[in-house]
């Protein structure tokens, strides 16, 4: 019997992205333990999955003390437990975790590229140092979308062979059950109107994510305070600022902040409903892997506009299934804006076209087999070792 161990930053990974699998991989009669930084959610997700969690003190960023302490007590936790495979989900744990379970003597060690690793507006630095560690010490890494996987393949400098893709792309697909217009609860369709305080004709633009400057949130707020359309519509942010990380200049900020028809929202868990009320999706990111939000705007068959960055160029193609934009052009993005406000029925046969293909290639369901068969794969692989 294989034994996984599952490695993220933060435990909401598990909640969110990876919600169903480790109980799936737990009924192909193989053993799990989830690991991450402390969080609340771990209660629930150990009912959930019904799995056992191991706490390492993660931080976000680089801070050499604390990243030595949760290296050092992941070290001990793989001797301990033996793992075949450990598996991680984020570039921290990635960098840690694939370290450690090679000094280790762990198999199978596979991380998940979720972000776009190398800055694509100056592709001339490759990758970081961080980086090459985490791909040298890995033995799969597995991208999630096929652009990334074009990109890698020819320029990261790492031996091609590493990189798989799962399925089409995306890192677990979307949960159709949850992102389904007729599953919606009233009271959460209340709530988020009277959160937003829509007019009665106001186009609603909705972005979920980091309200950063890699978000390209700066390029948005200008493009929609410039367009024609500002006194028609609301634009919806939900997402936290991230200030002293990736900060968004205080302009743009104050605009957030101040202006009537701009609403930022902290993070929930009933984006569905917010989605359920928009009549576009703006997704203006500088870098992308393959954007979950964008698969869940699409199952709630949404209108897009996206930027040209590599992960969602992969899924969005302009003018068939979405409108896309070149990287921080606020002009071109106000005219998309316009555009969508005035030809909406054009919108919706974009949206109408990706919705099916996510119908086809993206239900989580088709994703978790397609991850389920890469994992016997690796069991299939480590008999062949032993034999």
């Amino acid at each position: 019997m294989l034994k996984y161990l599952l490695l993220s930053t933060e435990p909401i990974t598990f909640k969110l992205l990876l919600s169903g699998q480790p109980k799936l991989m737990k009924e192909q009669g193989w053993e799990l333990l989830l690991v991450s930084a402390d969080g609340r959610e771990i209660q629930q997700i150990c009912r959930a999955e019904e799995l056992r969690h191991e706490v390492i003190p993660f931080v976000k960023g680089v801070n050499f003390v604390e990243d030595f302490i949760s290296f050092w007590l992941l070290f001990q936790l793989i001797r301990k437990e033996r793992p075949d495979v450990i598996h991680s989900y984020d570039s921290k744990t990635g960098f840690l975790g694939m370290l450690a379970s090679n000094l280790a003597g762990v198999p199978h060690r596979v991380h998940s590229i979720t972000e776009m690793p190398v800055n694509t507006k100056e592709p001339q630095k490759g990758l970081t140092l961080i980086e090459k560690w985490t791909y040298a010490n890995a033995t799969k890494l597995w991208v999630n979308s096929t652009g990334m996987l074009t990109y890698l393949t020819s320029n990261s400098g790492v031996e091609a062979s590493k990189f798989e893709l799962l399925g089409s792309g995306s890192t677990l697909g979307v949960d159709l059950e949850k992102f389904n217009r007729q599953v919606l609860k009233e009271n959460h369709l209340v709530a988020a109107t009277m959160r937003i305080l829509p007019g009665e004709n106001d186009f609603i633009i909705l972005a979920v994510g980091k309200l950063t400057k890699r978000k390209g949130v700066e390029e948005l707020v200008a493009a929609f305070l410039k367009s024609k359309i500002v006194s028609k519509s609301k634009l919806v942010l939900i997402g936290t600022f991230e200030q002293e990380k990736d900060p968004i200049n205080q302009e743009t900020l104050q605009v957030i902040r101040e202006h009537p028809r701009v609403v930022q929202l902290d993070w929930t868990d009933h984006v569905s409903h917010y989605l359920a009320l928009a009549d576009v999706l703006v997704h203006a990111s500088h870098e992308e892997g393959f954007s979950n939000v964008l698969l869940e705007a699409a199952a709630m068959q949404v209108p897009i506009i996206c930027s040209n960055c590599i992960g969602n160029t992969s899924f969005i193609k302009q003018q068939k299934t979405g409108l896309v934009f070149p990287i921080g052009e606020v002009t071109v993005l106000k005219e998309a804006l316009e555009f969508a406000f005035v030809k909406r029925e054009v919108l919706s046969n974009y949206a109408e076209v990706l919705y099916e293909e996510v119908l086809d290639k993206f239900d989580r369901k088709v994703m978790q087999q397609h991850q389920l068969e890469a994992y016997r794969q690796l069991g299939k692989n480590q008999e062949k070792g032993l034999s």
